[in-house]
């Protein structure tokens, strides 16, 4: 598919974009703690401008911060003391020759007593979101008309600072959305009721801002095309909505979907289809003649551009895969798209608990931007080794390799990317898979000597004079220690993801947790085979989101699997296995024709020793020191190739 679509100039309002592409709102947490704009926020807006985007809307950003957070370090733009932070935010961006647009935000009902200082949070009415659970009280009609004249007021600041212009957030259950609900406004003056007066709040705002900044002042909203909650936003209401709304003036409507009831439909897990919620969109632009953008996991430039030919939208967003790749669209416009970096939907970035601001769990400097400002070339000729082709080694491999050493990299497979190839959900096999492709075709761009099929020893590595020994040499099933695991009716997740063992109309029981726990449960029900998952805690099950397990767990339940939580094993048997539950002490025993084991890795470290007798610098990352995540092993192998080496 030809690219040309996304290199096309477009017009949101009088002002034009030099492509198709938009970076939206996301939270970054990179603001400071009264909601200043810091020199760190600000580089990596920088480097997303200069990486070809042509718009980019702010995180959501407060313009009432007693009662409108959504988040800490959220941006706010409720003073004129944050107009200076802004305007140097905007200068930045427009050195590239992008444009800029605030995000204004007020959370409404979802924000919780703790952001408020212990404030009661407030809403149209007090109707208590789920995924809060605390009880919002009803704003008075004073109030609202102080919060519209608050948009107002943020907006002005915003074009005053400079910015290109504003998009209301009216999306994922916030206050606008709250007030165009028919199940969250339940008012009854002139801003509840009927059809019109649920516009009111929106309508005064959106009028309100284009007579104190002008016509020609873009204004955008963001919308919950479908709330996926009984009784909220749908798409018949929404249509009806955006057409009212390009009436009054509104210069495009951003199509999203979700509430904090919905998480999953908001920010989406990696079993979603790429591109699954352009049908939003699509269902919008064929009401209005202002533009539309759509967004939701889209990732590759061929998807992007045959969405815009077909006219299922006129702008698309990418949001997480700018995080992990700020360079998309300058290395589309390049024809490199094979050098581009593409999110796998971890939802690292959204669920992380390592950092406490943004980060990627394949893209190392983002939200460091200022940390790993450029890597320091070496000044002399050394060679490095590196044993074991995950994402841990191949990481080291890339960023040595732009340092300027020689490196070997030894794989003692047929093939690149170590535990990733265990993926086996297609959805998320495909993701995982552009990882993979993205590291193979580095090796391949950086000239790195790859020895695949190759089991090293001591006197091979040696025979290399290496400055230093990098071990990535992975993981094995972990050992849970389970009385009877050495029975012949047991066996593990390599076993069965690797196809060493089949079974058919067998009764099995799988323990574990993790995403490699759920891939092998769905293998063994493709075979035919009736499953049962005994939900046991591991380190790797800690690492899934919430929304995610909560996605896999209905996944099952549809698929007929049995699923057992809050028990321990006790003891296997050869036809049978006893858990105990954790809170009675209650045992039960279950018949089982065969039983897998699928409760993580352990580290498989079998050089170290060796290696440090013969060598000064060894070093130990990923799943062999340990650490079972790919964002530990890939952050592991940027920072020793980027920080250990002179």
């Amino acid at each position: 598919m030809d690219n040309q679509p996304i290199f096309k100039e477009g017009k949101i309002g009088d002002t034009t974009l030099k492509n198709r592409i938009i970076m939206p709102g996301m939270g970054t947490n990179l603001g400071g703690p009264n909601g200043e704009i810091t020199d760190q926020l600000i580089r990596y807006y920088q480097e997303r401008a200069k990486g070809g985007t042509a718009l980019l809307i702010t995180e959501f950003t407060t313009i009432d911060y007693d009662f409108g957070k959504g988040a800490i370090n959220q941006l706010r733009i409720d003073k004129d003391d944050f107009i200076p932070g802004l305007e140097r935010l905007v200068s930045a961006v427009h050195k590239y020759d992008a444009k800029i647009f605030v995000q204004l935000h007020h959370a409404g009902r979802e924000s919780n007593s703790a952001l408020l200082g212990g404030q009661q949070i407030v809403a149209p009415s007090p109707v208590t979101c789920e995924a809060i659970g605390e009880v919002p009280r009803e704003l008075t009609t004073a109030e609202v008309k102080e919060l519209v004249d608050k948009f107002v007021a943020g907006a002005v600041r915003c074009q005053l600072a400079g910015a290109d212009g504003v998009e209301l957030h009216g999306a994922h259950g916030y206050l606008i959305n709250q007030f165009l609900s028919p199940t969250t406004n339940l008012r009854t003056d002139q801003y509840g009721g009927n059809f019109e007066n649920r516009m009111r709040f929106v309508e005064e705002i959106v009028i309100g801002i284009k007579k104190a900044c002008g016509a020609s002042f873009p204004v955008t909203i963001r919308l919950s095309i479908d709330e996926f909650d009984t009784g909220g936003m749908d798409i018949a209401l929404s249509k009806k909505v955006c057409r009212y709304l390009e009436r009054i003036g509104v210069d495009g409507i951003h199509a999203s979907a979700g509430n904090y009831n919905s998480m999953d439909k908001m920010v989406e897990s990696p079993l979603y289809e790429q591109g699954w919620r352009v049908y939003l969109a699509e269902a919008i632009k064929n009401e209005v003649s202002i533009p539309v953008i759509t967004v939701g996991s889209i990732r590759e430039s061929k998807f992007v551009s045959a969405l815009l030919a077909d006219g299922k939208a006129d702008f698309v967003a990418i949001g997480r895969g700018l995080i992990a790749d700020p360079e998309w669209v300058n290395k589309v416009y390049q024809g490199r798209e094979q050098e581009i970096r593409m999110c796998i939907s971890c939802l690292h970035c959204v669920y992380s608990q390592t950092h406490p601001h943004v980060t990627c769990s394949i893209n190392v400097r983002a939200g460091r931007e200022l940390e790993y400002d450029n890597l320091e070339k070496t000044s002399e000729k050394r060679h490095v080794v590196i044993v074991g082709g995950g994402p841990g080694g191949m990481e080291a491999a890339r960023i040595l390799t732009l340092r300027g050493y020689g490196v070997t990299l030894f794989e003692k497979g047929d093939k690149l990317g170590g535990q990733l190839n265990l993926v086996t959900e297609p959805t998320y096999k495909k993701k995982m898979q552009w990882y993979i492709d993205y590291f193979i075709n580095e090796m391949k761009r950086l000239n790195i000597d790859i020895r695949l099929k190759t089991e090293v020893t001591v006197n091979m590595i040696k025979s290399l004079e290496p400055y230093a020994v990098i071990l990535a040499t992975g993981g094995q099933p972990r050992d849970p220690g389970i009385k009877g695991q050495e029975l012949d009716n047991v066996c593990n997740y390599h076993d069965v993801k690797l196809e060493r063992k089949l079974f058919n109309d067998k009764k099995i029981a799988v323990l574990g947790s993790g995403m490699v726990c759920h891939s092998v449960i769905r293998k063994l029900r493709e075979q035919g085979n009736d499953v049962s998952l005994i939900e046991l805690p591991t380190k790797s099950g800690n690492k899934i989101s919430p929304p995610t397990r909560a996605r896999l767990l209905e996944r099952l339940r549809k698929n007929n699997v049995e699923i057992i939580t809050g028990y321990k094993v006790v003891e296997i048997f050869p036809n049978s296995i006893v858990i105990e539950e954790k809170e009675t002490g209650k045992q039960m025993e279950l018949d089982v024709d065969q039983v897998v084991i699928a409760m993580g890795v352990m580290p498989y470290n079998p050089l170290e020793e060796s290696m440090r007798k013969q060598f000064d610098n060894v070093f130990v990352i990923g799943d062999a020191a340990g650490h079972v995540s790919l964002a530990d092993a890939t952050t592991e192998g940027f920072e020793i190739g980027a920080c250990h080496f002179p």
